[in-house]
């Protein structure tokens, strides 16, 4: 038998389909789930290790000789990573809702991350230091709730 000379072809197309061939898929989680997954995820590699970098980051930001015009950029890119994903893991971790100091952190790392590093050499330095604040406040918040492993 030829295809078109009265029988039905395998696929459904056309006027003649009655069904879909395939359902339509779901996705298992809302965006709001997937989210959370991810937070999870990142929270659980997280390591001591991780602390100690972070520890590090901060230390160099605070030290009492500020860091060379060279450095600063690069400092504050890996301050930004440290924040966003110490952000990830408290939102997900849904440490701000017991913790009104860990809501206030979490705002103010948002900002500070979202905000342009001045052109100005002792403006960019400040800028350092106000995001290393947040994130030793941040990370001691989400130790203290074991919502991460602290520096060994």
């Amino acid at each position: 038998m030829t295809p078109g000379a009265g029988t039905r072809t395998w696929w459904p197309t056309g006027p003649e389909s009655e069904e879909p061939a395939v359902s339509r898929w779901l996705p298992p989680l809302d965006a709001a789930g997937l989210t959370d997954v991810l937070g999870l995820l990142r929270r659980w590699a997280w390591t001591g290790a991780d602390s100690e970098a972070l520890l590090d980051d901060v230390a160099t930001a605070l030290d009492d000789v500020a860091p060379c015009e060279e450095d600063v950029e690069e400092i504050v890119q890996r301050l930004r990573g440290h924040l966003m994903r110490l952000v990830d893991i408290a939102v997900s971790a849904r440490v701000w809702q017991t913790s009104a100091y860990a809501d206030t952190l979490i705002q103010r790392a948002r900002v500070l991350r979202a905000e342009e590093m001045p052109d100005d050499h002792r403006r960019a330095v400040a800028h350092l230091r106000r995001m290393a604040w947040i994130l030793g406040d941040l990370l001691d918040q989400l130790v203290t709730h074991d919502s991460v492993k602290g520096a060994a």
